[in-house]
């Protein structure tokens, strides 16, 4: 799985357009908003749009779950292997 914490980390800074940080100074349990990384909401916006692009997964933005999933590089890992494991 740690091809798809890099390959998750390298959407969020292409999508972000993050010029300042590399996908491996990005800590895979880290938090990605407030403490952490320090994204924002617009920034989950833009995530949760680059998730459906790249995997096909669709989010509720104002669900508790959707919440959990953007809680940290590994959730997000969990949260595309589970969609794998269902669409397979």
């Amino acid at each position: 799985m740690a091809n798809l914490q890099l390959e998750l980390k390298e959407m969020i800074i292409t999508a972000l357009d993050l010029e300042d940080i590399e996908a491996d100074e990005i800590d895979d349990a880290e938090p990605l908003f407030v403490e952490g990384l320090g994204l924002d909401s617009i920034d989950a916006l833009e995530i949760g749009l680059a998730l459906q692009k790249q995997y096909g997964i669709k989010l509720k933005a104002d669900s508790k779950e959707t919440h959990d999933h953007f809680a940290s590089i590994n959730a997000l890992a969990a949260l595309v292997e589970s969609h794998r494991g269902t669409n397979s």
